[in-house]
């Protein structure tokens, strides 16, 4: 049975409104790890939703987090807002409401195009709107009990003074400690290192709960009943760990399932961070990959197995991988060691299953195609000549769109140089050719000009002649790689030349002949 299969069936059976809970702390460049909750998060939801219950899943921005650092990719100005809530900060480009909304907004839009069904929550309006109160009251009065249960969880020295909330200076706009004797419902004061001295209403949005309350007292808000999370969280005496016992013992809650989930590195590069600039983007991610085959990445393996992204030809193995895996579903034949792999398929459509196998190009066939035409019209005419469009539905048009989208993006940024190439007008002026390299295009030019112009057939001719040709067949390949493209290698020869118009090869050819 499929991971998400079994969370889905104890959340069904011990919930009677189940209540997914995911989030992103949008303190930073969102990296490519992070799509790994949201589409984690995504799959739960569905599955419970295909055992006919209501569930609800929300996505929590901890927008009311502070800024810890100014980090590199940020201009020196941003110094002067460490420690101010990220809601509070200015954006960075100007163009959105402020920090959090820059770097997380334009990330949502795009995980809206991998099917994600989730209600979008900010943190910061919920310490506006007063939904923290009374967890805040309740850490203010069991103080002394949370800071005996964190001791015990985590082994850390008891420290007296531990701040379960934050108050935000009303002078300088900082986090600060609060003076713990003065709290009175709904009022707190404090004295903060700038040299104000102020009252915070926990009410409203004036401080925040610690991560370590925080976090629990989400569940409370939201009766969570499950929540995927990093490892780092799970780890003994993490912060679910700890969790588990404020939510019960402070808040009078419960926690929800546990989905802990491993890493996601880039490959050859290492673990990333949430907070560090890295190579590969949440947003690089989504505009790259196709999104049922995105969705399909995270859901192949189980969440505690970590995932290596690999941004390179990585990229056209998991494509590949996706569509023999639609072959297999509609084909309704797998083998045991495939069924979850089959299964992980469907569960990417998220319960919007195709009726019918979708019309599949090869995807390696389609980086091919994308680089001989300039735009979708010309993508058309050239799968004309190689694929049967027919039949083609719209719902086939608009994946093959995103997908050569998702192809042009890759091409501009990720693709390795050995699958790059532009068709050139002419012979490249820097390319000789010896008189068995042109006895060999002559050769062509004859057999070619009445000949089925497909893969098969072209594939063939050249194989024939190149064996009767003192340039063998690897002479072959490069000779024609040279005259198309100025390069010594190429995509796969028969489709590609069946791609393209007949009467411009054979004119090629007879140039290269003389």
């Amino acid at each position: 049975m499929h991971w998400a299969d079994v969370v889905a069936k104890e959340v069904a059976d011990t919930c009677d409104h189940p209540l997914i809970a995911t989030g992103i702390s949008p303190t930073g460049i969102i990296h490519v790890g992070s799509l790994r909750e949201a589409i984690t998060g995504e799959s739960v939801r569905s599955a419970v939703e295909g055992l006919g219950k209501e569930v609800r899943l929300i996505y929590l921005i901890d927008s009311f987090d502070p800024l810890r650092k100014r980090y590199d990719f940020l201009p020196e100005k941003f110094e002067e807002y460490v420690g101010m809530p990220i809601s509070r900060i200015p954006c960075p480009c100007g163009k959105h409401r402020n920090y959090a909304h820059h770097f997380v907004q334009p990330f949502l839009d795009a995980v809206d195009s991998l099917g994600v069904k989730c209600e979008i929550i900010w943190t910061h309006e919920l310490y506006e709107e007063g939904k923290f109160a009374e967890c805040i009251d309740k850490t203010f009065k069991k103080r002394d009990q949370i800071i005996q249960i964190l001791h015990e969880v985590t082994g850390k020295e008891a420290k007296d003074d531990y701040a379960p909330y934050n108050p935000v200076c009303e002078k300088c706009g900082r986090f600060t400690k609060p003076i713990f004797d003065t709290y009175e419902f709904p009022f707190v004061e404090y004295d903060c290192n700038c040299g104000h001295h102020g009252k915070a209403d926990i009410r409203k949005g004036d401080g925040k709960l610690t991560w370590r309350l925080e976090w629990p007292a989400k569940w409370m808000i939201f009766g969570t009943s499950a929540e995927p999370f990093g490892k780092d969280h799970a780890a003994a005496g993490g912060s679910y760990d700890s969790g588990k016992r404020l939510v019960s013992e402070i808040y009078g809650g419960k926690a929800p399932h546990p989905i802990p989930y491993e890493f996601v590195q880039l490959k050859g590069v290492g673990q990333m961070h949430k907070s560090l600039g890295c190579s590969v983007t949440g947003l690089d991610a989504i505009n790259m990959t196709p999104p049922e085959v995105l969705n399909y990445l995270f859901l192949r393996v189980n969440p505690s197995r970590a995932i290596d992204y690999d941004s390179g030809m990585g990229t056209l193995d998991m494509a590949d991988e996706y569509d023999r895996m639609e072959r297999l579903f509609f084909g309704g034949e797998w083998t045991d060691s495939e069924e979850n792999s089959v299964r992980a398929y469907e569960i990417a459509q998220h319960n919007h299953v195709p009726s019918k196998l979708p019309l599949q190009v090869p995807y390696r066939h389609l980086v091919n195609v994308v680089q001989m035409a300039s735009d979708f019209d010309g993508v058309m005419d050239i799968l004309s000549r190689t694929e049967d469009m027919s039949e083609a539905s719209s719902e086939d048009i608009d994946r093959l769109k995103r997908r050569v989208s998702c192809v042009r993006y890759w091409l501009n940024g990720f693709a390795p140089d050995q699958v790059k190439f532009s068709i050139q007008q002419s012979i490249p002026a820097d390319v000789e050719l010896t008189m068995n390299e042109k006895v060999f295009f002559q050769a062509l030019v004859t057999r070619m000009n009445d000949c089925p112009w497909d893969a098969e057939t072209i594939n063939t001719i050249i194989s024939e002649i190149a064996k009767e040709s003192p340039i063998g067949s690897k002479g072959a390949y490069k000779a024609l790689y040279k005259i198309l493209i100025g390069k010594t290698a190429g995509p796969r020869i028969g489709s590609f030349l069946a791609s393209m118009d007949k009467k411009f090869v054979i004119n090629r050819f007879i140039q290269a002949s003389q």
